[in-house]
């Protein structure tokens, strides 16, 4: 499908043969980004991994630094013991919960679990808990973001009006990662201050992503705050999201949640196939005509990959909107961007840094609640048609999130 859009050409993409196209055979044509006047109000997409063009030197030292630093197997296995602990203390919390006869936020009790994972990696610390309101500020920042990124802004197809910010995006982003960058500034200033007090620079008494990017040579402390950035938006959210549809999913369908306690895996597959966190993936951009399938991609044309619409192709799958996680049971089908047919976290040079840890915190937490299940009652505080799925935004849909959930623990 092909939009225009003042000045912006937009190519929808909605086959997985298409999207194969795009993300592999056509990948080094296709791997710029179309980054949106939000984006560029506060130069991110001059230091974002997401962002900057692959080609260039900075986005090779910033991936590299991630994951060497983060998402290598040694350091996905190191912090292991971090990711139980952290669903121990969701456990905890549910079950108190239980015992107060409270309904328990899923939402947001998923969202602290995956924000307690992602600063103890990047910084060593909580930065939250379940009986505290600090979360909410963190978490509507980081949802200001992505609808401030998201949302349809004139500037996106008429350049000469970002000035104007006629809808408030460039302001609201400001905000929002104004409010991000100052909490990262204090850990860093915190960092950079006990560096300065040891002897050897070098020895740390902790040994987290922060610690290692400051005792590196590059980058630069503002590369540091976006590169920070980057991993809280795209870590946290999009993680949480996952883990609460497939809570949300299973609670709908005992019968597949009985079946599911033999194996987890096809459960997270099929969540990530109808709920893929980022449903359009992140605007490509082409970087010179090219033709796919007979049809001509013009130069700068946006190019955006509807995962959310190949997920439930019926010509793909049967049943498409129904969850039925068994469909992915003896099949090698995997969301690692070699079946295209199941890309939640892209392909090619543009795939997520940061997969194998995406798709480690989900698996934990859905593991849990299968273990509550043996030991509870879990039912809806509210009527099922109060979950439904909505998208931040309407210009490429930063994250479907399942807006109204909250459960009743019952011993």
């Amino acid at each position: 499908m092909r939009l225009k859009f003042g000045r912006l050409n937009t190519v929808i993409i909605t086959s997985s043969e298409a999207a194969r196209e795009v993300l592999r055979t056509h990948d080094h044509i296709l791997s710029g980004r179309m980054s949106p006047n939000a984006v560029r109000s506060i130069n991110h997409h001059k230091v974002s991994v997401a962002w900057i063009h692959p080609s260039s030197a900075r986005w090779r030292l910033l991936r590299k630094l991630s994951v060497t630093h983060l998402f290598s197997p040694q350091r996905i296995e190191a912090t292991k013991a971090l990711r139980m602990k952290k669903v121990q203390e969701l456990v905890k919390f549910m079950d108190e919960s239980s015992k107060r006869e409270e309904a328990v936020d899923i939402s947001r009790a998923s969202f602290i679990a995956t924000l307690n994972i992602i600063s103890n990696i990047l910084f060593s610390v909580d930065i939250s808990s379940y009986g505290s309101g600090k979360s909410n500020g963190f978490h509507d920042s980081i949802i200001g973001v992505m609808e401030a990124a998201g949302s349809p802004d004139l500037a996106n197809f008429f350049p000469f009006l970002g000035a104007l910010d006629l809808q408030g995006t460039s302001k609201k982003m400001t905000l929002c990662t104004g409010k991000l960058f100052k909490v990262f500034r204090g850990f860093i200033d915190t960092k950079t201050a006990e560096k300065s007090l040891r002897k050897n620079p070098k020895e740390a008494s902790t040994s987290d992503f922060l610690d290692a990017l400051l005792d590196e040579a590059e980058p630069d402390n503002n590369d540091i705050e976006h590169l920070l950035l980057d991993m809280f938006v795209a870590g946290t959210d999009t993680s949480s999201s996952t883990l609460e549809w497939a809570m949300a999913e299973l609670l709908a369908n005992p019968i597949t949640m009985a079946k599911a306690q033999a194996e987890i895996e096809p459960v997270l597959k099929e969540t990530l196939c109808l709920h893929p966190p980022v449903p359009l993936l992140l605007p490509r951009k082409a970087e010179t005509d090219v033709e796919i399938f007979g049809y001509l991609v013009p130069k700068n044309a946006q190019v955006l990959v509807n995962v959310w619409a190949i997920g439930r192709d019926p010509d793909l799958w049967e049943n498409p909107a129904q969850f039925e996680p068994e469909r992915f049971l003896g099949k090698e089908t995997d969301v690692k961007g070699k079946d295209y047919e199941l890309t939640p976290f892209g392909a090619g040079r543009r795939i997520c840094p940061g997969l194998p840890l995406a798709v480690k915190m989900p698996r934990c937490g859905v593991a849990v609640i299968l273990d509550l299940s043996d030991q509870y009652v879990l039912r809806w505080s509210k009527r099922r048609e109060n979950v439904h799925e909505s998208f931040y935004g309407g210009h490429y849909a930063i994250t479907c999130h399942n807006l109204v959930m909250k459960l009743l623990i019952v011993s």
